[in-house]
C-alpha cells in the first residue's frame, strides 16, 4: 500500500478491505481479465476480475428475472456486462449516436440506449463474446469508458446547453480539462480492450495512487442558478461565478454524497461543504489535492465510511480544506455569492447566443428504446441523420438536440413529434420524476425502481388532480436500494428500496435541491405510502404559503424535521 500511509485517527492495527488488496495486485487494474476473455466455459468474470472491469466502465449483472428458472435447468445465472461511457459534459456527436444505436440494435440483449443520471450513455445486456467489439466500436468514433465505475474519480457532470452563452461553453471546457487531467494513466484499457501494445514499464499514478482512491468519487461543474447536476450528491463540485458574463473561478463544494445503508447509524446522505472560492488558474490544482487528500484520508478499512463525506466528518472540514491549501499551494478566498433557484430540465426550445436553437426532449427514465406508438429509438436515429449539431445528455436522463440552425426547426421537430420524442400531454409531475435502473439487471435492487415509475406517476397525478393541484409537482424519486443512483436523497418526496414492494419513504427535500429528506415511512408498501402522500398534498393544497413548494411545507409544518447537519440529524 505505497500510498497509503494510515493516519492516527484511523486504526492502524486495522485490517485493510479486501478491494485494496485487490487494487494492489491487479498489476495497475489489469488483473487477468484478458484470461477470463477467453474462458468460455463461463459467460462472466471470475474473482477479482469481477471488481476489475468496474475501472474499465462495466457492471457484470445478469437477468434476475430468468435466473430461477435457468436455476431450475442448472444454467448459470446469464451473466453480461453494463457499460457506462465516459462523456464529459454529456456531449455526443450525431455519427457517434448512429454508432452507439448500431451497437445497440446488432450486439445487446435489449436494444436500448440508457441515459443516465451520470450525464452519459449505458449499454445494458452485452454478452462476453462481445464486450471487446463495444470497446473497440466506441474507441472508433473516439469515446472510451475509462473510469466510469470504480474507485477512481467518475464522469464529471456538466450544467447543459454550454453553447447557449459563452458562459456554459467554458464551463463545459473545464468539465472535459478535469475529467482528463484525473484519468487513470495505467495503460490496461488500451491494452486489454484496444489491442494496445503491451509494456513491461512499471506503470505511474501521480493523482490517483497505485492503490487509487479508497471508494468512487463524483465531480461535477455547475452554473447558478440551475442546480441541475445535484451538486450535493459529489464529492467535488465547481459552481461558476462570472462577473459581466465571464467566467472567473469557481466556488469549491466538497463532501456531498447520497448513499447509505439500511439499518446502519454509521452511514448517512450528506450535503458538500462550501470551502470558498479560487480563480480559474487554480482549478486543476485544487481539483487534483481534493483527490489526493482523499486519498490518503480516506477510509480504506471499512468500505461503507470510505467517501469524501465520511472523511469530511472524520477530520473535520477545516483540517481537511487546511491540507487541500497546504498540498495545493492555494489559499481558498471567501466564498463569492450565488444562489441556487431551481433544477431540472428546460424543455422545448431555446435560442443561443449564437442563433443556433437548442430542444430539450423528455425521456422516461431515460431509456431510449422504440415503444409501441412511441419509437424513441427510431427518431433519435433520424434526427441524427440530417442533424448538423451535436446531442447533450442531461443529468436528468433527458436529451438536448443542440445546435440546430434556424432552418432546420421545424424539420428536427417534425421528426421529434412523429417518433413521440415530444409529447405535449406530459404533465409537470412527470417531467419532474426520476428512478435508477433497478430490476431485473442490478444486481443491488432490492425493488421495483424504473418499471415500477410510471405507475408510480399516473397515481400521483390523480392525487394532484384530487385535490385540485394538478398543474403543480412534487420532486419524486424511487431508487430500487440505498446506493444513492436515482438521487432520491434530494427529492421532495423519495421512496428507497427495501424489499420486494416494499420502501422507504422520505419527505423535506426541496426543490433547489439543498436539502436532504428524512425518514417518515419505514418499511411499507404503496397502499401505504400513498395513503399518506394523498392526506399531505391535501394539507399542501390548502394551507400552502404562495409558491410553497411541498418539501418546504412538510418542513415548515412540522411533518418530519429538517435535517441540517447529516451526522446528527438524519438518523435522530
Amino acid at each position: 500500500m505505497s500510498d497509503y500511509k494510515p493516519n492516527s485517527k484511523h486504526d492502524p492495527e486495522a485490517k485493510f478491505a479486501d478491494n485494496e488488496r485487490l487494487k494492489t495486485q491487479s498489476n495497475f487494474l489489469r488483473g487477468t481479465i484478458e484470461t477470463d476473455l477467453k474462458d468460455q466455459i463461463t459467460g462472466g468474470f471470475n474473482a477479482d476480475n469481477f471488481q476489475l472491469i468496474r475501472f474499465h466502465g462495466m457492471y457484470q449483472q445478469d437477468d434476475r428475472d430468468i435466473r430461477p428458472e435457468r436455476a431450475k435447468q442448472k444454467l448459470e445465472p446469464l451473466h453480461n456486462v453494463m457499460l457506462r461511457a465516459r462523456m464529459p459534459g454529456g456531449i455526443i456527436k450525431p455519427q457517434q449516436w448512429l454508432a452507439i444505436d448500431k451497437f445497440a440494435d446488432e450486439k445487446t440483449m435489449y436494444g436500448s440506449i440508457r441515459l443516465t443520471t451520470r450525464q452519459t450513455f449505458q449499454f445494458h445486456g452485452v454478452l462476453k463474446p462481445n464486450i471487446k467489439d463495444m470497446h473497440q466500436m466506441l474507441n472508433s468514433v473516439g469515446i472510451d469508458s475509462i473510469a466510469t465505475a470504480g474507485d477512481v474519480n467518475r464522469n464529471v457532470l456538466c450544467t447543459t446547453n454550454p453553447v447557449e452563452s459563452e458562459l456554459h461553453q467554458e464551463a463545459y471546457q473545464w468539465a472535459a480539462k478535469i475529467s482528463e487531467h484525473l484519468l487513470p494513466k495505467t495503460r490496461a484499457y488500451a491494452e486489454i480492450w484496444l489491442n494496445g501494445e503491451k509494456s513491461e514499464s512499471t506503470d505511474e499514478e501521480p493523482i490517483l495512487g497505485s492503490t487509487y482512491l479508497p471508494r468512487k468519487f463524483k465531480t461535477t461543474v455547475t452554473i447558478p442558478p440551475n442546480n441541475e447536476v445535484d451538486v450535493h450528491a459529489n464529492d467535488l463540485n465547481f459552481v461558476a461565478i462570472a462577473e459581466n458574463g465571464k467566467l472567473i473561478g469557481f466556488n469549491v463544494l466538497v463532501g456531498g454524497g447520497l448513499a447509505m445503508t439500511h439499518g446502519d447509524v454509521n452511514t448517512y446522505p450528506r450535503k458538500a461543504d462550501d470551502f470558498g472560492f479560487v480563480p480559474l488558474e487554480h482549478t486543476l490544482a485544487i481539483a487534483e489535492h481534493v483527490v489526493s487528500v482523499q486519498r490518503d484520508w480516506g477510509n480504506r478499512v471499512n468500505r461503507k465510511n470510505a467517501k469524501t463525506k465520511y472523511t469530511l466528518d472524520t477530520f473535520g472540514s477545516d483540517a481537511f480544506k487546511a491540507e487541500v491549501e497546504k498540498r495545493a499551494g492555494v489559499k481558498f478566498e471567501p466564498s463569492r455569492d450565488y444562489e441556487f433557484t431551481h433544477r431540472g430540465d428546460r424543455f422545448g426550445w431555446v435560442e443561443g447566443i449564437d442563433g443556433k436553437h437548442h430542444l430539450t426532449l423528455f425521456i422516461q427514465n431515460g431509456r431510449i428504446l422504440d415503444f409501441p406508438g412511441k419509437p424513441l429509438k427510431t427518431g433519435c436515429r433520424k434526427i441524427a441523420e440530417i442533424h448538423q449539431g451535436d446531442f447533450r445528455m442531461t443529468a436528468n436522463q433527458n436529451l438536448i438536440i443542440a445546435g440546430v440552425p434556424a432552418q432546420q426547426k421545424a424539420t428536427i421537430e417534425k421528426l421529434a413529434r412523429e417518433h413521440g420524442l415530444i409529447d405535449d400531454g406530459d404533465s409537470e409531475q412527470r417531467k419532474a420524476s426520476m428512478a435508477c435502473v433497478s430490476l431485473p439487471t442490478c444486481p443491488l435492487a432490492m425493488a421495483e425502481a424504473e418499471r415500477y415509475l410510471p405507475s408510480l406517476i399516473e397515481k400521483t397525478e390523480a392525487l394532484l388532480a384530487k385535490h385540485n393541484v394538478a398543474d403543480e409537482h412534487i420532486i419524486l424519486r424511487v431508487v430500487g436500494c440505498p446506493n444513492g443512483c436515482g438521487r432520491a436523497m434530494l427529492a421532495e418526496a423519495g421512496l428507497v428500496g427495501k424489499g420486494p414492494g416494499k420502501y422507504n419513504f422520505y419527505l423535506g427535500g426541496n426543490r433547489e435541491g439543498t436539502r436532504i429528506p428524512k425518514l417518515y415511512l419505514e418499511n411499507v408498501g404503496e397502499e401505504t405510502y400513498l395513503e399518506a402522500l394523498d392526506e399531505l398534498i391535501g394539507r399542501w393544497a390548502n394551507e400552502r404559503e404562495q409558491d410553497e413548494g411541498f418539501g418546504d411545507f412538510v418542513i415548515r409544518q412540522g411533518i418530519v424535521t429538517e435535517v441540517k447537519v447529516s451526522k446528527t440529524d438524519f438518523h435522530a
